[in-house]
């Protein structure tokens, strides 16, 4: 195939040329007039799986004839025959030992990390692990660093890499992925140099950016019938450019530092590089230009030279344009409606970014065209169903269960998956409902059959309903508070319980959870770590949900099937691979394109170097080599946002240089190129807003309904009365409408609740003393706070805070209320104290419970309410909050049959909260008899047909929330709206 030579034999193919299909035909060209078997004696070698798929592609739509031995430069197995190594001992195997040792690391001093961070430490050890083996770098030679002019961190990183040393010396004789791959390499390459191979050897497609790959190369290049094929090859970069990247430390992140390192290490000069075939770029011209704008910055001076000579720029931006969209979605959206035209024409599109929200933009947009493009990402298993089914199931050995947790896994399309899915739906729907009614903060079995029991009174089938119930309780209650256990038995208990959710109560293993390409892999990942499991030694239920969140996260589930075959979203790598009519290069942002290098947790950058470990600028490199080469495509777009959600953006530092190279170029006419690249994608975002443009709706009317007095509420309670002065609207939405608030599903420890147990501890103490006046201490109502909190508040850390809190006020409490003992006693609690009034020519009754009623010896009545806040003032009580007021009328009235129709010496809101106080009801300013007059008169206009129940008549606060608020549509009017009133039939 090739003609003998003493040098190295390098080609390249320059960026923009379909790499496969020139691969194909400079093989094809080169053997031709060679007998048909010449081609099934070539070796391929190639980086990457998808480039296998497409060469054979490419073979099978040209004439008939042999293929090539195509293998992966990571299966090299059968390259020469009699060398090969055992099998690769399992990355996760690795991962669970290096578990085991960071663990004990992190137990015996805490303070080195969190030990939520196991997982992702041993995870990132192992990856610095695979990078020295990749890079042939000796433990030794890490754990020797001199790190005394380093900070702290780094001593603390020195105990870890110790560990990565002490377990590469344990684990030598089983070589990982990683350490095979050089191993093999290394005999491969010493059974050359004694007997090199005859036939063609081509290595195609690699950069050569790892240290085993970059060997193999070599050596390929120097075998008498070798050759590698570099793809993207800048053939316009001038031989004192290639010079200039020795400057390793100021260029490795130009594109074509990896080329010149194997160049140098070949010891060929850039004139030894040959085109493989004579096929030219989409457009020379902006090949040219591309090259010039990503000269190294040392030699950037360049573009005052070399610059006024560069020619046609107008032909090399004519197919260019920029998308400078003001947010990420409308940039999104501008991308979807070009993949739309290119499908209406007909043609091949492909989105390049890195970017993974950015796609799922796009994606979301396409969707309503009905197109759902290629994603040779897929989607993150551990987002897929069978994912998050998983990490559900797992969250259940780590956290009471409270429910929330319980209904999300209750609702998941992959629960009780069986044939009887739909009355599973419909009981859960039911079960919801009674504990948005009765709450339920904690779901155990007992406090499961309570609810259930009341909802199956509701249902047309209630044994039923509590067998599916009991099935919720024996299956999903009672898994957490686990000690450590053996990794085995946690994926045991783990599949175990995952299957059982699955399947429901038929039992069986009919159940959706393992089908479809997602439940596939997730079998698959859980298959793994059930067979390397006896490696992860023991561990807690939390150490064992992050490793399988983490596990999941590294899976990927595409659907090669379903997508539309013409739109494309790649990876930055795929532009290498395959081209396409247009190539939308999204998200050209700084710290996206190119990416910010991850944090390294072990080694800095003079680490790094010191020991020749790869630097964090190859990854800048890399990327700007994809970049380099997507960009060389006959159509392109350039987009990015001008804005994040957080802040403004900075452009990418490629499409900085091209920017300003083209401005500075005006003699060539590149600012005019410039703008027309702008001027282009300008008229794109013209059509996302015509897209997104908007009828304004005029906003809503303050309402102020007026429904007939049939409709209208002819009874209210004490406490409603206060809400119909201030938001009359909420009582007409609640007795006219009769709608009412769904409760939240997971009940907090808010102020109502806080409020309800304050009244029954202070009942309850109230009661004890009567019983027994002795009881009247602080260590008695602590003990009733304690017993009422253990069983009506089962959060701990609520119970905590509000025992500290009435422990505050407890002496200010019992010092009062040995006051209120001495000259009076109690007779009715909330329970009991119930009271009503009728206005009879109304039709109205008034009804409303007392926290507590005082009897003195001379027969008045005192009247008391606990508040948890701030008690109301006695001028808010004249006018809005008149609760106490209503209650003392009331009992003059004989309302409250327990005490009978007395006098109300006093009434008072006892203040329980930060600062304890007591604040009288003003009786004296507003009588009883005057308090009756004026709630009948208000009760009389409000079912008067003429008057309306205004939103948010007179709140307290515009801040103030109301729970009919967005029925209202407030804040589409504000206060100073005038409400506008509205006949009701």
């Amino acid at each position: 195939m090739f003609d003998q030579s003493d040098m190295p034999r390098v080609f390249g193919l320059a960026p923009g040329v379909d790499f496969p299909a020139a691969l194909v035909q400079g093989l094809r060209t080169r053997l031709e007039g060679q007998p048909p078997d010449a081609m099934a004696r070539v070796d391929l070698i190639v980086n990457t799986n998808r480039m296998a798929r497409r060469l054979r592609d490419i073979f099978d739509d040209g004439a008939p004839g042999f293929l090539p031995r195509v293998r992966l430069v990571t299966d090299l197995d059968t390259l020469v025959p009699g060398i090969t190594l055992p099998p690769a001992t399992s990355s996760l195997r690795r991962r669970l030992e290096l578990v085991q040792l960071v663990s004990k690391l992190i137990t015996a001093d805490p303070t080195l990390a969190p030990r939520s961070s196991l997982y992702a430490l041993s995870d990132s050890l192992a990856n610095l692990i695979d990078e020295m083996q990749g890079e042939g770098v000796a433990a030794s030679a890490v754990a020797e660093l001199d790190v005394s002019d380093q900070s702290g961190h780094w001593e603390r990183a020195q105990r870890f890499l110790t560990i990565a040393q002490n377990y590469l010396d344990q684990t030598e004789g089983q070589p990982d992925k990683e350490a095979r791959q050089r191993q093999l390499v290394s005999r491969i390459i010493a059974h050359w140099e004694v007997k090199p191979p005859t036939n063609p050897v081509i290595l195609a497609g690699s950069t050569g950016s790892r240290g085993t790959t970059s060997m193999l190369m070599q050596a390929v290049a120097k075998l008498p019938q070798g050759a590698i094929i570099l793809p993207g090859f800048d053939f316009d970069l001038p031989t004192k450019v290639w010079a200039a990247l020795d400057q390793e430390l100021l260029s490795e992140d130009h594109p074509q530092y990896r080329f010149g390192h194997i160049m140098r290490a070949l010891d060929l000069p850039r004139a030894g590089i040959e085109e493989w075939t004579p096929t030219k770029p989409p457009s020379p011209d902006r090949n040219a230009l591309i090259s010039l704008s990503l000269r190294p910055a040392p030699v950037t001076h360049a573009w005052l030279t070399e610059g006024p000579k560069l020619e046609g720029l107008e032909t090399a931006t004519a197919n260019l344009t920029l998308v400078e969209a003001p947010t990420p979605r409308i940039e999104a959206l501008a991308i979807a409606l070009r993949l739309r035209k290119a499908v209406e024409d007909g043609k091949t599109a492909a989105l390049i970014t890195p970017d993974r929200m950015l796609t799922r933009q796009v994606t979301s947009a396409l969707d309503q065209w009905d197109i759902l493009p290629d994603d040779s990402a897929g989607t993150p298993l551990q987002l897929s169903p069978p994912g998050r089914f998983l990490r559900h199931v797992a969250a259940l050995f780590v956290r009471r269960l409270d429910a929330e947790a319980l209904l999300t896994l209750l609702k998941h399309p992959l629960t009780h998956s069986d044939a009887s899915r739909n009355e599973h739906q419909l009981n859960t729907q039911r079960l919801e409902m009674q504990i948005r009614r009765d709450g339920l903060p904690y779901v155990d079995a007992e406090g499961l059959s309570r609810i259930a029991a009341k909802a199956a009174d509701k249902q047309s089938d209630p044994a039923d309903f509590l067998a599916w119930a009991d099935w919720v309780a024996e299956t999903f209650t009672g898994h957490d508070g686990r000690g450590d256990k053996k990794l085995t038995e946690w994926v045991a208990d783990h599949l175990k319980l995952a299957n059982a959710v699955a399947a429901g109560r038929s039992k069986t293993a009919d159940h959706e959870l393992w089908n479809l390409k997602a439940g596939e892999k997730a079998q698959e990942v859980m298959a793994d770590l059930a067979a390397q499991a006896e490696h992860g030694g023991e561990m807690a239920a939390s150490d064992y949900a992050d490793i399988v969140g983490a596990l999941l996260a590294t899976g990927e589930v595409r659907d090669r099937d379903a997508p539309h075959p013409d739109i494309m979203i790649w990876g930055t790598l795929e532009a290498r691979v395959q081209g396409a009519d247009l190539v939308i290069m999204g998200g050209l942002n700084d710290g996206t394109w190119p990416e910010a290098p991850p944090p390294d947790p072990w080694l800095n950058r003079q680490m790094r170097l010191k020991v020749g470990l790869l630097l964090p600028e190859r990854r800048i490199g890399l990327s700007a080599h994809d970049y380099q080469q997507a960009i060389a495509a006959p159509e392109v777009w350039l987009t990015r946002a001008i804005r994040s959600d957080e802040a403004e953006t900075v452009p990418s530092r490629w499409l900085n240089r091209l920017g300003n190279l083209l401005n500075g170029l005006p003699k060539n006419g590149g600012p005019d190129a410039w703008e027309s690249m702008q001027t282009r994608g300008s008229k794109w975002l013209d059509q996302v807003r015509a897209l997104e443009a908007i009828q304004r709706t005029p906003a809503a009317i303050r309402p102020s309904p007026r429904p007939p007095r049939s409709a209208r509420p002819h009874g209210l309670s004490v406490t409603e009365i206060k809400r119909l002065i201030r938001d009359p609207y909420a009582i007409y939405a609640k007795h006219t409408l009769r709608l009412r608030t769904v409760n939240p599903l997971v009940q907090s420890p808010d102020a109502p609740v806080r409020g309800i147990i304050l009244h029954m501890v202070m009942e309850r103490f109230v009661k004890s003393i009567s019983a027994d006046p002795a009881r009247l201490t602080k260590e008695h109502l602590m003990e009733i706070a304690a017993e009422v909190l253990l069983v009506e508040a089962p959060w701990p850390a609520a119970r905590l805070m509000w025992m500290a809190r009435i422990e505050r006020v407890a002496d200010w409490f019992i010092e009062n209320e040995k006051r209120r003992q001495g000259y009076s006693s109690p007779v009715a609690f909330e329970k009991g104290a119930r009271g009503s009034h009728v206005f009879a020519d109304l039709g109205f009754t008034l009804t409303g419970y007392a926290d507590r009623i005082d009897v003195t010896d001379d027969g008045d009545a005192l009247i008391y309410d606990y508040k948890t806040g701030t008690p109301p003032s006695k001028k808010e009580q004249r006018f809005f909050d008149k609760q106490l007021l209503i209650e003392a009328a009331m009992v003059e009235e004989g309302g409250f049959k327990e005490v009978g129709a007395v006098s109300v010496a006093h009434a008072a809101f006892i203040g329980l909260g930060a600062k304890p106080v007591e604040i009288a009801a003003p009786l004296e300013e507003e009588p009883p008899v005057e308090v009756l007059r004026g709630l009948h008169e208000l009760i009389s206009k409000y079912l008067d047909e003429t008057q309306g129940f205004t939103a948010r008549r007179l709140v307290k606060t515009e801040e103030a929330a109301g729970d009919y608020d967005q029925l209202a549509r407030f804040g589409e009017w504000d206060g100073t709206t005038d409400p506008t009133p509205e006949d009701l039939t």
